[in-house]
């Protein structure tokens, strides 16, 4: 089911902001080193979804932000999400040759420019944050911004569900540990870059534990519809080659649940999402829609 007008016009409209704002804050190609400039440059203004920038942007709205404080945080969130998709593409973990619908970063260049490439988006995105220029923000909040992404790209958070995920290829997990597991490795950024957006909305306490709640649901929402992808998408759709996880033999959703009741779980947890914001108006709609969307995608 495609997005309504409403969401596809919002879709659109950050995803040419984010971009706009990554390609003024990315070094130069032409600046030396070129070549890893040049591959920052490559892995990340490629076609990605932007799904954490638009829910920073989203969030946001949905707290009174102005967009011009969000670029930042949008753009923090995009460069930890895709710093992380570089490593993991590599050999030493997945793998993998092809990624938002061309050759992976070490593909593409080599493995040891893929790591720098890694090292130096990862902290071009605190940068971002910690600099004054890029936000209206108290140096509190912007402490607070970077604690929350420092957190959710840590052991308690990305890089910790990374090494369970690579710790239990060939394994078999149970469903609480697969869905921890996901809520480390997918859920955390996610649930940062509504948390980022919140906050620069400043947002209430209440308002900041529903939000949380609702990414948590969304966070493994996505996860399940991207292993619902990996095993019926379309490569030219999806950006990369489907039945990869089932050929490393990786645990998934589909392959612990089936397809049927892997649907019904994403489900589940869209409901859940929509039930966590039920004390704000319309301000909220957009967010609303983004896990509908969530849930239905095709890429």
């Amino acid at each position: 089911m495609p997005p309504s007008p409403d969401l596809a016009e919002f879709l659109d409209a950050s995803r040419q902001r984010v971009n706009a704002a990554l390609d003024r804050w990315l070094p130069p190609a032409d600046e030396p080193p070129r070549r890893l400039h040049e591959a920052m440059r490559y892995s990340t203004l490629g076609s990605g979804k932007r799904l954490r920038p638009v829910l920073v942007y989203a969030a946001g709205s949905a707290c009174g932000a102005d967009q011009s404080v969000l670029d930042a945080p949008a753009c923090a969130v995009e460069l930890i999400h895709t710093y992380s998709l570089v490593h993991d593409d590599l050999p030493a973990m997945d793998d993998d040759d092809l990624r938002r619908g061309r050759p992976t970063c070490h593909r593409a260049y080599d493995e040891a420019t893929a790591v720098l490439v890694g090292d130096a988006l990862q902290v071009l995105a605190f940068e971002i944050l910690a600099g004054n220029e890029h936000m209206v923000a108290t140096d509190a909040l912007r402490v607070q911004m970077i604690r929350e992404l420092a957190v959710a790209s840590g052991t308690r958070g990305m890089a910790g569900g990374q090494a369970i995920d690579l710790a239990a290829k060939g394994s078999k997990l149970d469903l609480p540990r697969l869905e921890y597991m996901h809520r480390l490795k997918t859920g955390a950024l996610i649930s940062a870059s509504v948390r980022l957006g919140a906050l620069a909305g400043v947002a209430s306490a209440g308002q900041l534990d529903n939000l949380a709640q609702y990414a948590d649901a969304v966070g493994l929402a996505f996860q399940i519809r991207d292993d619902i992808l990996d095993e019926e998408g379309d490569a030219e759709i999806i950006g990369k080659n489907p039945g990869s996880d089932r050929a490393s033999d990786k645990p998934t959703y589909t392959s612990m649940l089936g397809m049927d009741e892997a649907r019904r779980r994403a489900l589940q947890l869209h409901e859940a999402a929509i039930d966590r914001l039920r004390d704000f108006g319309p301000e909220a709609d957009l967010l609303r829609e983004i896990s509908g969307y969530i849930v239905n995608r095709r890429r």
